[in-house]
């Protein structure tokens, strides 16, 4: 690590009041396009290698200009790793207790920044060459969609350890030795859940892609029946290179899969080759799925997935870093959901929760579509259904792919009343609720016109009332008791105090108030200059 002027830095990496500008590691160049030198290897030394193979002269390959190729690719190596190593000098950051900062590129400049007090969560990415090379990405989540992500890549893991544990403890306002900040002690935490590979592997052969190879083959073989030709392989070559990405995907994210809380938020790790580690600010989740595939239930196997404030949909492993579990069973998702709602506002919370998963009429005090909806949905109409507790309103749907939608009642932001022709004539209407974005879309489908009117209303009473009720509370912001929760949706009061000053939250998760702060509170700023 070095300073601006290129010496050595002043002392360890921390946020520091002299405002110290650092470069990242020399390797990092490499990380970041170890894919430019792979395919510069593969395109001038595929015909050597053939050569080799066939038993010819190395030089035979160019035509007996052998050293015209050698220097034309040694140019082109150069080039390429000049580049590299003028992005490398010309990238700089600077860590204040205030703000981070970044500055990049050698012919067009860019400055990013991102105020500390607006930092929602700190990730450490490490992809398969940077865990070679003992390197970890630290990325900056802020409340903008996700978009604009300060990153610092790539600096020793160690180093990007000790300096993210320094900002989450300024941002939580434990009061550090000045001689010594980037001592800062990492929040202490409690394990919840960890996936097994083999549950791991059993739902990526049991998700939808394997339906859809299923209903493919059939597609292939009836196509060859029907022109009395191989045209199977035509059909199932494409569709197989598609089955394995997205097997290969979800198992490659999902595997390794643990989650924990501490006062940070909920902490999650996982991947194969590429390690993330995660942490799911309180405050920011907005909206909860859980939904359960056909085959899953087989297995009783359910998947959830969140809208956070900041995270968006777009980006680099959106999918991932939006995925609470990837698949676990009814006690993992009742876990799960204690932690981002800690206090359900339900006497029988098991039961309210378990009829939202698999029940269907009015079990667990759920509203469902009028009888005369079978004619138009006659697996669904007694499963589309909502119910509202003291704290959050609950919408499922579904009956071959079972959904059940969560939100508080302080995150709905707008609703609006769909009802198309087809609707007005059955006199049904559906009711959507608008988050952040995210991949979840919370909807109470089908239900009698009058009733969405009345739900419409309530629900609008109900949101008001629980934000005027909900305190704001800072990122990190301690209340006096600390634990883990337990099984069924209530906190559990155990005293457990963060390391170096603090205590953690109330609930270990309990999450409130807080409303998403966006770019004119202060998130991200990104100037760009030729």
């Amino acid at each position: 690590m070095s300073t601006a002027e290129g010496g050595p830095a002043a002392g360890p990496l921390a946020p520091d009041a002299a405002g110290t500008w650092h470069r990242v590691h020399p390797v990092s160049p490499l990380v970041r396009g170890w894919l430019a030198l792979a395919a510069i290897a593969y395109f001038f030394g595929r015909d050597w290698f053939e050569t080799l193979f066939r038993g010819d002269q190395p030089w035979a390959a160019s035509g007996g200009r052998i050293g015209w190729t050698a220097a034309a690719a040694a140019a082109v190596l150069l080039l390429l790793v000049g580049g590299y190593l003028l992005s490398w000098w010309f990238t700089r950051f600077q860590v204040t207790k205030d703000h981070v900062r970044v500055t990049s590129g050698v012919l067009f400049r860019q400055h990013r920044q991102a105020r500390l007090d607006r930092v929602q969560a700190i990730d450490i990415v490490q992809p398969l060459l940077a865990r070679i090379f003992a390197l970890a990405e630290l990325k900056f989540e802020v409340a903008d969609a996700g978009e604009s992500a300060v990153r610092l890549a790539y600096l020793p893991l160690a180093d990007a350890q000790r300096l993210r544990a320094a900002i989450l403890a300024h941002a939580a306002g434990v009061e550090l030795d000045p001689a010594h900040p980037e001592e800062a002690p990492e929040a202490p935490e409690h394990p919840v859940l960890e996936v097994p590979g083999g549950r791991v592997a059993g739902a990526a052969f049991l998700s939808g892609t394997t339906v859809f190879l299923l209903l493919v083959a059939g597609a292939a073989a009836a196509l060859t029946a029907a022109l009395d030709a191989p045209a199977a392989a035509a059909v199932l070559l494409p569709a197989l290179f598609g089955v394995g990405a997205g097997y290969w995907s979800f198992f490659s994210t999902a595997y390794n899969f643990r989650a924990a809380i501490s006062p940070d938020g909920i902490r999650l790790r996982y991947g194969l080759l590429e390690t993330r580690a995660q942490t799911v600010p309180p405050g920011r989740v907005q909206a909860v799925s859980v939904s359960q595939p056909p085959l899953w239930r087989l297995k009783g196997w359910y998947r959830m997935r969140v809208n956070v404030a900041g995270y968006g949909v777009a980006g680099e492993n959106a999918a991932a870093r939006t995925t609470l579990l990837p698949v676990g069973t009814r006690a993992d998702v009742m876990q799960m959901l204690a932690l981002v709602l800690p206090d359900p506002g339900t006497e029988d919370p098991l039961a309210v929760f378990a009829a939202g998963l698999d029940g269907t009429g009015s079990a667990g005090g759920f509203q469902t579509s009028p009888p005369r909806m079978r004619w138009l949905s006659p697996l669904a109409w007694r499963r589309n259904g909502y119910a509202a507790t003291a704290t959050a309103l609950l919408m499922r749907s579904g009956a071959l792919w079972r959904e059940l939608v969560v939100v508080p009642h302080e995150r709905t932001q707008s609703m609006a009343l769909h009802q198309g022709p087809l609707a007005r004539r059955l006199g049904v209407a559906d009711l959507r609720l608008h988050t952040t974005v995210g991949p979840v879309d919370p909807r109470v489908l089908q239900i009698d016109a009058a009733a969405a009117r009345r739900l419409f209303d309530e629900q609008a009473a109900r949101a008001a009332a629980a934000r005027r009720a909900g305190r704001p509370e800072r990122w990190l912001e301690a209340p006096p008791q600390a634990g883990p929760p337990d099984q069924a949706l209530r906190a559990e009061e155990q005293p457990g105090e963060r390391a170096g000053g603090g205590t953690a939250p109330r609930g270990a998760g309990r999450m409130e108030g807080g409303n998403s702060a966006g770019p004119e509170d202060g998130g991200t700023q990104d100037h760009g200059r030729g």
